[in-house]
């Protein structure tokens, strides 16, 4: 009686020419508009913390105040900030929100214009092979 094993086996992979670069100006432009909005954000929270005219010597608000400040010293006095009582509406901070976000998409377009790289073709490889065995049993 005789008995044969054929086994074969295929392998393929795909390799894509510069995804890394790819994967790094994707992951670079995410950085730069999560960095923006972050503080665009907080200048959000800012203009909305002046105009319900939060307490300034509560610990959060003055944090709050004294970090945008540091964004927004630039555009103080620009124009001026309409007050009824305790509450203020922070133009200039509404401003300096527009061209932060101007200069974000100025830095994420520039980021994507030297790191992307365009899809190339992508390259196969297959690999077969089998091996035989022979069994005889009398």
């Amino acid at each position: 009686m005789s008995n044969e094993n054929r086994v074969s086996e295929t392998r393929s992979s795909q390799s894509e020419p510069e995804r890394e670069q790819r994967i790094f100006s994707f992951k670079a432009t995410q950085f730069i508009w999560l960095a923006f909005g972050a503080l665009e954000a907080l200048i959000a929270l800012r203009i909305g913390l002046k105009l319900i005219g939060a307490n300034p010597e509560s610990p959060i608000v003055a944090l709050i105040y004294g970090f945008t400040y540091l964004f927004l010293f630039p555009f103080e006095g620009l124009v001026a900030s309409p007050v009824y009582g305790n509450m203020i509406l922070e133009l200039s901070s509404m401003f300096a929100m527009v061209i932060y976000g101007l200069i974000a998409w100025g830095i994420e377009r520039v980021a994507w214009l030297i790191f992307y790289r365009p899809r190339g073709p992508v390259v196969a490889v297959t690999e077969t092979s089998t091996s035989e065995s022979h069994n005889t049993h009398r």
